[in-house]
């Protein structure tokens, strides 16, 4: 295992210049305006594990974790399906990355962060072990991945498989790449809600271009016979006092 301090040092490795840029933003207030602010980039989503850790007797754990060199492995499967989190046996500083909570990871959809007040939490039910997106003024939450029939073992991790539409990107602070993994959705946060509920996704309203100018007005006879014949003569009535 990692002694706490060779953790610290690993922590304070792993995230270098990026994650001062970072703490600046933070005391600065600007993740007030994150909406706005950050830019992505896609990931290699092979080099990175999402995970549930099993917590007491019914709770669990997100956190991700990222191969940054190809050896030492930072995690590797068990022939049970669960995940032996190998980066415990070694100094993994450089090696390996760790995401454990909200710092290290959000929510991203549209090409936008995501409200604050979205929260990510792991919810099992009989059979599955499901991330959820969830704001509990929204009344519903939004799927993002999910395990099946999920095992709780203290000394290995549950795999998460993203749910279809959902990947791993990298935030970026003017072009700068951070130290923050986002779960993120090409679908507005309005556009999942609705799918959330089960209804249909509302539409964008497509512009409706310049405005034309009118045409002459056309004089329209009542009478269609009097129609293509010329000129119509009018009765003159001579002034009679």
């Amino acid at each position: 295992m990692t002694s706490p301090a060779k953790e610290n040092t690993a922590m304070s490795r792993t995230y270098p210049g990026s994650l001062a840029a970072g703490l600046l933003l933070s005391f600065t207030g600007l993740p007030l305006l994150a909406a706005g602010l950050f830019d992505s980039q896609p990931l290699d989503e092979e080099r990175f594990a999402v995970l549930a850790q099993a917590v007491g007797s019914d709770s669990w754990k997100l956190l991700v974790l990222e191969q940054i060199k190809t050896r030492p492995l930072c995690w590797e499967e068990r022939a049970d399906g669960l995940v032996k989190p190998s980066l415990n046996d070694f100094d993994f500083s450089g090696i390996c990355s760790r995401y454990l909570d909200s710092n290290g990871y959000s929510l991203r959809a549209g090409g936008e962060d995501m409200a604050r007040s979205f929260r990510l939490r792991l919810q099992q039910d009989r059979d599955d072990l499901v991330l959820m997106a969830i704001d509990p003024d929204q009344g519903v939450p939004i799927p993002v991945a999910r395990a099946n029939r999920p095992r709780r073992d203290r000394d290995a991790f549950v795999k998460l498989n993203l749910d279809p539409g959902w990947s791993l990107e990298r935030r970026a602070y003017q072009g700068r790449t951070l130290s923050h993994v986002y779960f993120a959705h090409q679908d507005s946060t309005p556009q999942l809600l609705a799918k959330a509920r089960g209804g249909e996704p509302p539409q964008r309203v497509q512009g409706l271009g310049r405005p034309t100018a009118p045409g002459a007005p056309q004089l329209i006879s009542r009478d269609s016979s009097l129609q293509g014949r010329g000129p119509i003569r009018l009765e003159v009535i001579p002034y009679r006092p």
